[in-house]
C-alpha cells in the first residue's frame, strides 16, 4: 500500500513522502508499455515531461481521451499541452448528471498494477492525500494489458503526429482506419 503522508494536508510533508513520488518511481521502471486508466487525467508540465520521457524511452502509454470523462472542464486541462480544440457541449461545461469513469488505474509491462485514488491530476498531487495499492501479480496485469490489446484498439483512438507537428487521430471502425484531424467528437467541425 501507497500513500500521501496525512502532512500533506497541511502544506508540511515532504516530497519523498508523497504517492506521486512512488508513482514516478514505478513510471520510471517501467521498459514497455503502461495502460493508464484515470477519468481525471491532467498531466500538469511536469507531468507531461515525464511522459515524454518515457515515450522517448520506447515506452507506450495509453491514456484515456475526451469521451472517457464527462467533466470538460478537466479534459481542457489536459488538452491545453497539446492543441487547441473545442468541446462538444452536450455534457456542458461542469459534467453530466449520468454515471462516468471513475477507475484510476495502471498495468505496467505485464507485471503489476496499481489501484487507487490518485486522478494523475494537480489536485491529486497537490492538495488530496491519496492511498493505493501496487499488485505484484503477473497474471492480473497480463490480464488488464489483453483487456487493452483486444478490446482497447476497436474503442479507442490512437493519437499521432504529422510532419508538420501537428496531432491527428486514427479510429479502427469495421476494419477500416478513419483519420480524425481534431479530436473526435469535440465539436469542432472538419473531422
Amino acid at each position: 500500500m501507497l500513500s500521501d503522508d496525512p502532512a500533506k494536508g497541511l502544506g508540511q510533508a515532504s516530497g519523498l513522502a508523497l504517492l506521486s513520488h512512488d508513482l514516478t518511481l514505478i513510471f520510471d521502471d517501467a521498459e514497455r508499455h503502461i495502460a493508464l486508466v484515470s477519468p481525471y487525467f491532467v498531466p500538469a508540465k511536469s507531468g507531461t515531461e515525464a511522459f515524454r520521457k518515457l515515450e522517448r524511452d520506447g515506452v507506450e502509454v495509453l491514456t484515456n481521451a475526451l469521451e472517457a470523462t464527462d467533466v470538460a472542464a478537466v479534459h481542457a486541462g489536459y488538452a491545453k499541452r497539446r492543441k487547441h480544440q473545442e468541446r462538444n457541449p452536450s455534457a456542458g461545461p461542469f459534467g453530466s448528471s449520468g454515471a462516468s469513469l471513475h477507475a484510476k488505474t495502471f498495468a505496467v509491462d505485464g507485471e503489476r498494477v496499481f489501484v487507487g485514488s490518485f486522478n494523475f491530476d494537480p489536485r491529486s498531487a497537490n492538495l488530496n492525500t491519496e492511498l493505493g495499492f501496487i499488485i505484484e501479480d503477473p497474471s492480473l496485469a497480463q490480464r488488464i494489458d489483453d483487456a487493452f490489446d483486444n478490446g482497447v484498439p476497436q474503442n479507442a483512438y490512437e493519437v499521432r503526429l504529422d510532419p508538420e507537428g501537428d496531432l491527428y487521430w486514427l479510429e479502427r471502425r469495421d476494419g477500416e482506419v478513419i483519420r480524425h484531424d481534431v479530436e473526435p467528437n469535440s465539436g469542432r467541425c472538419g473531422a
